[in-house]
């Protein structure tokens, strides 16, 4: 499966106005299930911070820049990404909308380091694409300020890349462009203390309700893009008979523990 087609084609139409790239950002922050926990551990950290510098590691389209610099002025945010359409895309919005405490970079993480920087370190969808992880584990570490955290959302190895998925063939990802299916939870503790951190915890996300949510508002919507562009006129009536339940869905996933999910949320202290 390749996105990437599929990212332009909404990047050129969410492009258009800011209000539409805000629409893109709302509905995002709704229908990705990643999001709901991602927002929901770092309102955690955020609490009771006056301040923050912050670098979201692989900003993509610029939703987590977006929420984290709207939740506090005094939270600045740099976000940077290897593909250059996505931060030319991020600044121009940005400055249109005179959000001033962000900034965007084109960035190779692989070589990015600047010492004791950051309180914060977003890093959502990033690492499963990313063959030397322990070197940008490494790399985080040093930019990070004494106490600051990490914050990773990746997908796990219990069919994160849907290589479980019957539709597929054994062993092959749904999403091309990752370089592993999926991260155990010892492999990415261990490789964090490799990097250095002393300190991390990880859980499961995206277990059975989640799954589900996934399949009915990311996975069988991309399917039909890639097959046909002129899905993109019926999409809004897909939506609105699936929102509900891949909300309740999304709901339920944030509110139960799992014993076992397709997706991690990592956190590490340095």
């Amino acid at each position: 499966m390749q996105y990437d087609p599929i990212k332009r084609s909404l990047g050129s139409f969410f492009n258009a106005s800011p209000q539409l790239r805000k629409l893109f950002y709302s509905l995002l922050n709704v229908l990705l299930l990643r999001t709901w926990h991602v927002k929901r551990a770092f309102k955690k950290w955020a609490q009771n911070k006056n301040t923050a510098s912050i670098l979201d590691a692989g900003m993509g389209f610029g939703q987590y820049s977006y929420f984290m610099t709207r939740r506090n002025v005094n939270f600045t945010v740099k976000g940077v990404d290897v593909k250059e359409e996505q931060v030319a895309d991020c600044t121009n919005f940005f400055e249109k909308i005179k959000q001033k405490n962000a900034s965007f970079a084109v960035a190779d993480l692989t070589q990015l380091v600047e010492k004791e920087s950051y309180d914060f370190i977003l890093s959502v969808d990033v690492m499963e694409h990313i063959e030397e992880d322990v070197l940008v584990f490494k790399n985080f570490y040093a930019s990070m300020k004494k106490g600051a955290m990490l914050l990773i959302s990746t997908p796990s190895d219990q069919g994160g890349s849907d290589v479980h998925d019957h539709d597929h063939h054994e062993g092959a990802s749904f999403i091309d462009e990752h370089v592993r299916d999926g991260y155990g939870i010892p492999e990415i503790k261990n490789k964090l203390k490799e990097a250095g951190f002393s300190k991390s915890e990880a859980h499961y996300s995206y277990g059975w309700p989640g799954k589900i949510s996934w399949k009915i508002s990311m996975k069988y919507p991309i399917l039909l893009l890639n097959a046909s562009k002129l899905f993109f006129i019926i999409l809004p009536f897909y939506y609105v008979i699936t929102f509900p339940f891949a909300l309740i869905l999304n709901y339920l996933d944030v509110s139960i523990k799992h014993k076992t999910g397709t997706g991690l949320i990592v956190k590490a202290w340095k």
